[in-house]
């Protein structure tokens, strides 16, 4: 079987890069920006450091933030029918995961109107033709979704998320300047950053994984582990690192999959709107340690990327528990709690056999049954 590799069309990286949006809209042809942005990120100026950008050069746009934390099916239908009606011809999709994933949905059915239900994209959907082009600046650094070609929408009305992964709806551009997430208040840098850190370390052990992606998963996780302490503490290094971390982790982890970390992430943020990257967190060390007898020696090289001591000298129980206290450690060092309040033991049934559902489920190195993603939720409690 032949390993696919999808990757941005170009990437910039470093502070003041938003600067080349402008250079990319003008030598693209682009006529007009449909600027998808979360209402908080307007609120506090964020934006206003691309529109500025837009309006410098003389680039017409037009400000869709009809996006909640985690995007709905509504906020996506909402979004078809205001880039209709603006007359856009390209995307600039600013924040989070959730700005991302609802301008990827919009740049697809705009392209593929046969999907303009939402719910028919779930899982890997026969699109024919790629999104609207579409800029991604992220300004948290954890989702990479600036570099998948994976998107969650949530279905409010049937109390879940759904993934879905589509070649089309790869950013043509990426725009990773750090200088973006340098307002991220400490709980999101945490929360985006541990994210990232699931990213790294599920697209390591996946079923999927080989070499190529091993390279950007294990450098994944040496950046993110030595600087998201710092990047929580708002330090310029912490801030740069984490941009390049996160990143090298998307162009892995989209091309090889995830696993049940993800999909009892997915899960808890649809019945409890548990923030995602939280989710993440309170799950990838229990996951881990479910995962750790079909992982081989992989264990050891995330506790040497991790920083750990003397793995060459510890036997494979050592270094396995090693790299999940490592991980541990750095969540609860950030903040992250290690128990989750709203979880209720009726609600068990429901959440396993929405996870064991969830398109990342089947990446796992080990296989899990519905009775044992109950179990593995019933350790958050």
């Amino acid at each position: 079987m032949a390993n696919r590799i999808m990757l941005n069309e170009t990437s910039y990286h470093g502070a003041g890069a938003i600067e080349e949006i402008a250079t990319e809209a003008k030598v693209r042809a682009f006529k007009k920006a449909f600027v998808c942005s979360d209402p908080d990120l307007i609120k506090f100026g964020v934006t206003k450091k691309v529109t500025d950008i837009l309006d410098k050069n003389g680039l017409a746009y037009e400000i869709y933030s009809d996006i909640k934390a985690n995007p709905t099916i509504q906020n996506v239908q909402h979004g078809v029918e205001a880039f209709k009606k603006a007359g856009a011809d390209y995307l600039i999709a600013i924040g989070g995961g959730s700005s991302m994933d609802t301008s990827k949905a919009i740049g697809i059915i705009i392209a593929n109107p046969e999907f303009e239900d939402v719910r028919s994209l779930e899982g890997v959907a026969p699109t024919k033709k790629p999104c609207v082009p579409i800029i991604a600046v992220p300004t948290t650094a954890g989702t990479a979704a600036e570099v998948t070609i994976n998107y969650v929408i949530t279905d409010v009305e049937r109390k879940r998320k759904f993934v879905c992964v589509d070649p089309h709806d790869m950013p043509v551009i990426a725009i990773v300047d750090p200088d973006m997430m340098s307002s991220m208040p400490k709980g999101l840098t945490a929360s985006t950053g541990m994210d990232a850190l699931t990213h790294a370390i599920e697209g390591y052990t996946t079923k999927a994984a080989w070499e190529m992606t091993d390279m950007f998963h294990l450098k994944a996780i040496e950046i993110i582990s030595r600087s998201l302490r710092d990047a929580v503490d708002n330090k310029k290094v912490g801030r740069e690192g984490m941009a390049l971390g996160q990143y090298i982790a998307g162009m892995g982890f989209s091309n090889v999959g995830l696993g049940i970390a993800h999909s009892m992430a997915h899960t808890l943020g649809a019945v409890y709107d548990t923030p995602h990257g939280v989710a993440c967190a309170m799950m990838l060390p229990i996951v881990m340690e479910y995962n750790a007898d079909c992982t081989g020696e992989k264990y050891r090289e995330i506790a040497r990327a991790m920083g750990v001591k003397g793995v060459d000298d510890m036997s494979v129980e050592e270094y396995r528990k090693a790299a999940v206290d490592a991980v541990q450690k750095l969540s609860v060092d950030v903040g992250i709690p290690t128990k989750l309040e709203a979880l209720k033991e009726e609600d068990l049934d429901f959440l396993a056999e929405s996870a064991h559902a969830d398109a990342c489920a089947p990446g796992n190195p080990k296989d899990a049954s519905v009775e044992d993603l109950k179990n593995l939720f019933r350790k958050l409690m």
